[in-house]
């Protein structure tokens, strides 16, 4: 199964290195192949990578588009909206 969304980053620095590690935490709690991008760029990267995640250096204010394919993909995409969406338990 293939589920696509997409959210706003709110978090006041954006996706920097605690969100990601948050992050990429939990997408490694899915089975299913999760990638992401900034919503201006092309290409995907691994969620469950601490690097690809850390490489998009997406600031506040851009939109982060998820992607996963596998059996809990509805589950995965929405449980990780809803970490960026309470700014990662941070703010």
């Amino acid at each position: 199964m293939n589920f696509e969304d997409s959210v706003l980053i709110r978090h006041s620095l954006g996706l920097h290195a605690r969100p990601s590690i948050k992050f990429t935490s939990l997408a490694k709690k899915f089975s299913s192949d999760i990638r992401i991008k900034k919503g201006d760029q092309s290409h995907w990267v691994n969620a469950k990578s601490i690097i690809k995640v850390m490489g998009l250096k997406i600031p506040s204010g851009k939109e982060l588009q998820i992607q996963a394919d596998g059996i809990d993909a509805d589950n995965a995409v929405k449980s990780l909206i809803d970490l960026v969406l309470n700014n990662f338990d941070e703010e």
